[in-house]
């Protein structure tokens, strides 16, 4: 995969989050390493930790908070955190409505939906990951979207993100799904073992599932990375997937969102960091975000995962392709763009 990934910081250990609305160009920082990370005896002791219950998603979306994860077991983070981990976002967005979850990974279309449908009931407090959406042949046919003409696409995400994209990259490039393209929606792991098995020719997949039938298949190759295409046709807009939003009612809101924001952190830059690259890819795997050790450590480097936080920097990343996303399907954010007041902090 050719995405050179980058991790993009809003000033968040130096500036209270009150403040978030108004902070300038995000800073970028180094990745820590393990020996860098907050140590047990540095945190609050377990009676002075405010609870809260945390969902992720498996997948690229998920795997920036394994380290979180493994530092909440050994006590050392701001908070004591409960986990759930679900592979389906329309779960996660369920658990949220119900109040059983606080603070939860989405795809960024589906966490602005959520904020339509409840009128409010969510906030948007970080982006997470950029493009992780490839298609892949067995084969050497398709070099540009242009060579999907005539031939069928096995893809992921009916009715949601993968979809919009997909079809929006089409119609900018002259073809009209289902008609000069036909698509064929089906679960992520079952595309892949088909892949990989060489049942199917073309398919759309995200990393990890991609990163697996490239291991498996060595006929199969990468035929377009659509971020790169995306930001082809937006004029280098970035193609933000997934993000965290937290329940606007939450009881000590401000408070629990720093010191989240404080771990998530953390881990992100722990996850990221090359240097800790076998280690990350263990907890991905300990933690159920991806399959395998083996994959999680070749997918990594290729899931765009990032950390931008304040409002006006998510703000500006989410803006274009709110835009893009309302114009090919008003559904796809629950019939409207979100307000300002979707943004934590602004």
């Amino acid at each position: 995969m050719k995405k050179a990934l980058s991790i993009l910081l809003a000033g968040l250990l130096a500036l209270s989050l009150a403040a978030c609305g108004s902070e300038t160009a995000p800073e970028t920082a180094a990745p820590e390493t393990a020996s860098s990370a907050p140590s047990p005896d540095q945190s609050p002791s377990p009676a002075e930790k405010q609870s809260v219950r945390a969902g992720f998603l498996k997948g690229p979306t998920g795997i920036g908070a394994a380290y979180l994860m493994e530092q909440a077991a050994a006590g050392a983070t701001k908070l004591d955190y409960t986990f759930t981990v679900e592979a389906d976002p329309s779960t996660m967005m369920s658990e949220l409505v119900a109040g059983n979850v606080d603070i939860a990974a989405l795809p960024t279309n589906v966490a602005a939906a959520l904020y339509n449908k409840t009128n409010g009931g969510v906030k948007i407090i970080a982006i997470n990951t950029l493009s992780v959406l490839y298609v892949l042949e067995n084969g050497d046919s398709v070099q540009s979207i242009a060579d999907l003409k005539g031939k069928t696409l096995y893809a992921v995400g009916q009715g949601a993100n993968p979809e919009y994209v997909l079809n929006y990259l089409l119609r900018q490039n002259g073809l009209e799904p289902g008609t000069d393209v036909t698509v064929e929606f089906a679960d992520a792991a079952e595309l892949a073992t088909k892949m990989a098995a060489g049942d199917i020719d073309l398919c759309m997949l995200p990393v990890p599932n991609a990163t697996s039938v490239l291991m498996k298949n060595a006929d199969v190759r990468e035929a377009l990375d659509l971020g790169w295409i995306w930001g082809k046709v937006t004029g280098g807009g970035a193609l933000p997937q997934g993000c965290v939003v937290v329940r606007s009612g939450l009881e000590n809101l401000d408070s629990i969102v720093e010191s989240f924001l404080d771990d998530y952190l953390q881990s992100v830059l722990f996850m990221k960091d090359a240097d800790n690259l076998e280690e990350a890819a263990r907890l991905a795997f300990k933690y159920e975000m991806v399959g395998s050790a083996e994959i999680a450590k070749a997918a990594i480097p290729d899931c765009n995962i990032v950390f931008i936080a304040g409002a006006e920097e998510i703000k500006d990343t989410l803006s274009g392709y709110y835009d893009v996303m309302f114009q090919a399907d008003p559904k796809s954010l629950g019939g409207a763009i979100p307000d300002d007041a979707f943004y934590y902090g602004g």
